[in-house]
């Protein structure tokens, strides 16, 4: 069983985020967060094997979080899932130790693949303008 943790600020992304993975039955929803400092608490709490990360969260950045959560926790794969289409920024998010970056534009045919290359300990970067 793949246990995931699913942080977004957004409710209507978190929904669409559990209605795309309903396909994987092997994958369990464990845990959802509204800001950075509740993901950062709750992925040490839960210790899931994927964080779905957004960037622009509440208090702490999805980016801040992740290096937080990667130098407590390095084995948990976390693959953002943002609608920031900006090159740099999905650079940067990549630095942080991601292992992927999902647009939102593109989840529905993106997230699954993405998700199960980055449990193979493979990277999958966005395709930006």
């Amino acid at each position: 069983m793949i246990r995931i943790l699913i942080a977004d600020d957004f409710e209507a992304w978190r929904a669409k985020a559990r209605y795309l993975l309903r396909v994987k039955p092997e994958w369990q929803i464990v845990g959802e967060a509204v800001d950075g400092l509740e993901t950062i608490r709750k992925t040490i709490e839960i210790r899931p094997d994927v964080v779905l990360l957004d960037i622009s969260m509440p208090g702490v950045s999805g980016l801040e979080a992740c290096e937080k959560i990667l130098q407590s926790l390095p084995e948990i794969v976390v693959i953002f899932l943002s609608q920031n289409t900006d090159k740099e920024v999905a650079n940067a998010a990549l630095v942080t130790g991601a292992k992927g970056y999902v647009l939102k534009v593109n989840a529905s045919r993106e997230l699954i693949p993405a998700i199960s290359r980055a449990l193979l300990g493979r990277l999958s970067g966005p395709e930006l303008r």
